[in-house]
């Protein structure tokens, strides 16, 4: 029963992050700048898109909360629009199921539909994929984005399992799903220990030091899925568009997770197509504590992976929170240890 009572409070602990109150913001000189990792020179917005737009696909990862790391994103987008590309926007947050509901954004702009200013197309639309009940200021960032793609006629398309498989993995683990379930999922077959083992680290780490096992199994089950489909997602993507005109990069829409250090969905991508070009540039809240440019580029050292830093381009951004959400944790559970011990249901 205590263990339930823990995993009660750490679960609101761990996803404050989009709802935490905000302290004393810190002047970083990082803030605004953008760093070539392979230089660790700075470059200027115009040098940064001239280096990106000759890829085929263009990783824009991001901290899901952070509204900087949003309007950056549209930035991008409307500067390839710009200069007449027709990018195609792949997004993390929405499944690979939902990709006829966000192209049908692109034929109510033709059919006169004033995407941003009509509200009940925005309510209907966030009711089908099943956003009604999330943050408002969470669905705000990703509308802007779904808007400026049906405004310009770009493919907007979802990468994802759906929330229904990813809540079967996390319950069930890939082994416990049935064969049917199984068939529906993709898999490259990349199976890494060292890697495995960075993850699990991370899942430990996200949940404030605390290991649940079986649990932490699962939840690499359900990274291992969204990574594997996510990944056949963009090569098809980049596929599709090889031959459209005007053409355009596949530019991904995706937590830093995700690809960070090469990894995640950018190793799955090159393992299916080796030929496909691929740049990531990460949007990079500064440290909660000062730290120099060179802690931000430390290589993560791998066994059998090439020590590469975190992203081949580095933007740096103001935090959300300041708070550690950890530091609630550790006082809620010592507050805990004077529970009385919990009653026995035989």
């Amino acid at each position: 029963m205590r263990f339930f009572l823990i995993i009660l409070i750490l679960i609101p602990l761990v996803s404050a992050c989009a709802t935490a109150p905000k302290t004393i913001m810190r002047n970083d000189p990082l803030i605004g700048k953008i760093v070539n990792s392979s230089t660790q020179k700075l470059v200027d917005f115009t040098s940064l898109m001239a280096a990106l737009e000759p890829y085929d696909v263009i990783y824009i990862s991001e901290k899901h909360d952070n509204p900087m790391h949003h309007d950056i994103q549209h930035r991008i987008i409307q500067h390839l629009v710009d200069r007449g590309k027709s990018p195609t926007i792949g997004f993390e947050f929405f499944s690979v199921y939902d990709t006829p509901l966000l192209l049908n954004l692109g034929d109510a702009q033709k059919a006169g539909h004033q995407l941003k200013s009509d509200t009940a197309l925005e309510t209907k639309m966030r009711k089908n994929l099943g956003w009604a009940n999330q943050s408002d200021r969470m669905w705000a960032y990703y509308w802007n984005l779904l808007s400026l793609a049906g405004e310009n006629n770009l493919q907007a398309t979802g990468l994802d399992i759906s929330s229904a498989q990813k809540r079967r993995i996390t319950r069930k683990g890939l082994a416990g799903l049935t064969r049917i379930e199984q068939k529906r999922l993709f898999s490259t077959k990349l199976d890494d220990p060292a890697y495995e083992a960075h993850m699990k680290s991370i899942f430990k780490a996200v949940h404030c030091g605390m290991n649940h096992g079986k649990m932490t199994e699962r939840l690499y089950d359900t990274w291992t899925a969204r990574n594997d489909q996510m990944a056949l997602s963009i090569v098809e993507l980049h596929e599709s568009g090889r031959n459209r005109k005007p053409s355009g990069p596949v530019v991904v829409i995706m937590g830093n997770g995700h690809t960070e250090y090469g990894l995640g969905v950018i190793d799955r991508v090159r393992h299916l197509a080796p030929g496909i070009s691929q740049v990531n540039l990460a949007m990079t809240e500064i440290s909660r504590k000062p730290a120099v440019l060179d802690e931000y580029l430390d290589p993560l050292e791998l066994e059998g992976f090439a020590p590469v830093p975190p992203a081949d381009f580095l933007w740096f951004t103001q935090r959300v929170s300041y708070e550690d959400p950890c530091e609630k944790f550790k006082a809620a559970l010592k507050k805990m240890k004077g529970l009385p011990p919990a009653k026995s249901q035989e």
